[in-house]
């Protein structure tokens, strides 16, 4: 096992997908691939004098979940992709272009009427190009 994908977001339930991933990865020097994905991203650009900053939702992400994934003191290797995006896309995307060996995910949604409604982790279920884990986060 090489490439481990796992999506994290704000949310609880996705860090405890998170933290399995990592401990995954520390057993078989995998690298974990860690995606958060922000939809209908906001670009906010600030001038000041001949200064121009743009700050955007997707940078945002970004670095909280760098801060969240370096804050679990896991040997394993990590990279971050932090993209404007549908999760499920976002996750299946960089399992392919990773050649990743496995996916995690978390179960939000994925009973009840949830379940009926669609979760990210039933689609990438469906859809995935290489073994997926599904953790019990709720």
């Amino acid at each position: 096992m090489k490439n481990i994908v796992v999506g994290i977001s704000d949310a609880e339930t996705s860090k405890v997908a998170g933290r399995q991933a990592f401990e995954i990865a520390e057993k078989f020097g995998a690298t974990v691939h860690v995606v958060t994905a922000v939809e209908s991203a906001e670009h906010v650009s600030i001038e000041v004098g001949s200064d121009r900053y743009v700050f955007d939702d997707v940078d945002a992400a970004r670095t909280a979940i760098a801060a969240f994934a370096e804050s679990l003191g896991s040997t394993a290797a990590f990279k971050v992709v932090a993209v404007d995006d549908k999760p499920a896309k976002a996750l299946l995307d960089t399992a392919k272009f990773v050649d990743a060996d496995l996916i995690v995910v978390g179960n939000v949604r994925m009973q009840g009427v949830g379940r009926v409604l669609g979760s990210v982790g039933d689609a990438v279920l469906r859809h995935a190009p290489c073994s997926v884990l599904i953790v019990k986060t709720v």
